[in-house]
């Protein structure tokens, strides 16, 4: 999931610091999201979702359990 969060930002041209913005968190907490030293809070996560397109279930990479 951590590594999908990356690729979603870095593929958009985006920094941390500007999600972290997004997200109104400091960049520090949203690097610690990123890398998984924390855990993403629901509230970031569905603007997360909404921000780059894509559903809560693919960022939790849902789509690769069966």
């Amino acid at each position: 999931m951590y590594i999908r969060l990356k690729n979603l930002r870095e593929d958009r041209d985006l920094t941390q610091e500007q999600i972290a913005k997004y997200l109104h968190c400091s960049q520090s907490a949203y690097s610690r999201i990123e890398s998984g030293k924390q855990d993403i809070p629901t509230s970031f996560l569905k603007k997360l979702a909404k921000l780059y397109g894509v559903t809560t279930d693919y960022i939790l990479e849902m789509d690769k359990e069966q």
